[in-house]
């Protein structure tokens, strides 16, 4: 049974992994791009924004057709997709394409995103689920860790091209674990026959299911502050502090620690004190350390030192939010988990898509617009899970 239990973790994790990746490896790359193709700022941004919008809405597709022809189908398409993606990264001549074939990378991104959530739906609920989700988030941990550091040692040597041309193998490789060591979860009996009908009515419901909005909102609210900080930091840190990228991939890599650090506890505490209370306390943590700061940043204590201490703490508040809310969205949608997952995951993509745009059309070299943004995503949790939870029934429809 542990056996098992963790060797889904590891290839679940794995899985997932690839659409972090193909971020956080990306990230340091952004000013390199931005002189190697002669592009602007904001266009360099946009490889990064277009990614996360093609990420967030094809997961509505990936979804329902896992719940129609099993989980294992539509991973092998998504896998392929973004392996063809890759390749035209790797060669792309100019921002246009390289824009281009980062949409088509993360269309396949998107199946490695929703389909692992509906499996561990499939296999657990409760707080069974939220533990293997802690763990497959451990393991997704590696990327954000390691990836920027990896990214930044390729870009030297190699350039920027690199990055594409191992995520690729990172890709191949996930076909391989999942042909060999990833079971089938949604076997024939379990299948549900998929209609332009069906599709209305299961997405219906979720969209007049005020729990299941409400937990997925934190939870995007808090992928919207990650992601205006993954589309900034590297601007801030190598062009405004002076880091040189490795220096960029090691102060990355503390952040990503926080959070996954307090990730690992989710599941024990769900357990010990309720998921509702974890994720109240989470967001107040979380609200408390981003609105410190914007103040800090707002009273002029532009320390790089200041930033990332600050950082940490709100991104470990934030390592319990998500995987709690994650579990508690799709807790009572078991019938249709892969529809309930590509909708939250969607909704939470596009939020975090969304954020780049803003922080991008306002940001100006320094850290302000990224700390105002975190900030205002941090007060948002907070106010939306107490609204959320407010009522001590998280399975509840809300009222017509």
């Amino acid at each position: 049974m542990h056996k098992s239990f963790f060797r889904s973790a590891l290839v679940l994790g794995l899985l997932s992994a690839a659409g972090p990746f193909a971020i956080d490896m990306y990230i340091p790359a952004l000013p390199a791009i931005a002189e190697d193709l002669s592009a602007s700022t904001a266009a360099t941004q946009m490889t990064l924004m277009v990614f996360f919008v093609a990420f967030g809405v094809c997961q509505i597709v990936y979804g329902p057709v896992s719940d129609m022809i099993g989980r294992k189908p539509p991973l092998y398409f998504g896998l392929s997709v973004f392996v063809l993606g890759s390749i035209g990264c790797a060669l792309a001549p100019d921002i246009g394409w390289l824009i281009a074939f980062r949409t088509v990378q993360g269309i396949g991104a998107a199946s490695v995103m929703v389909i692992p959530r509906a499996i561990i739906r499939d296999m657990h609920t409760g707080t069974e689920a939220t533990r293997l989700m802690a763990l497959v988030m451990l393991v997704i941990s590696v990327s954000p860790i390691l990836a920027p550091l990896a990214g930044a040692a390729l870009i030297a040597p190699f350039g920027w091209r690199a990055v594409f041309v191992v995520v690729m193998i990172a890709a191949i490789a996930g076909l391989l674990l999942l042909a060999l060591f990833q079971p089938e979860t949604r076997p024939p009996a379990d299948r549900v026959r998929v209609s332009l009908t069906s599709l209305a009515d299961g997405f219906g419901r979720l969209l007049r299911h005020g729990r299941f909005l409400g937990l997925t909102f934190i939870g995007g609210l808090g992928f919207a502050s990650f992601f205006a900080f993954l589309a900034t930091s590297s601007f801030v840190y190598i062009d405004h502090f002076g880091l040189t990228a490795i220096e960029y991939g090691l102060a990355f890599s503390v952040n990503a620690v926080g959070f996954f650090g307090t990730s690992q506890m989710a599941g024990w505490l769900a357990s010990r004190f309720g998921m509702m209370r974890v994720v109240t306390l989470a967001t107040l943590g979380y609200a408390a350390f981003t609105v410190l700061l914007f103040a800090a940043t707002l009273a002029g204590f532009d320390s790089l030192a200041v930033l990332i201490v600050l950082l940490f703490c709100a991104f470990a508040f934030l390592g319990l939010v998500i995987p709690t809310t994650m579990v508690l969205a799709l807790e009572e949608h078991g019938p249709i988990a892969g529809m309930a997952s590509a909708l939250g995951g969607t909704l939470q993509m596009v939020a975090g898509a969304v954020a780049i745009v803003i922080v991008s059309f306002f940001f100006d070299g320094t850290t302000m617009p990224m700390a105002t943004a975190i900030g205002l995503c941090g007060i948002g949790t907070y106010l939306l899970a107490r609204l959320t939870l407010r009522g001590g029934d998280v399975t509840a429809d809300a009222p017509a």
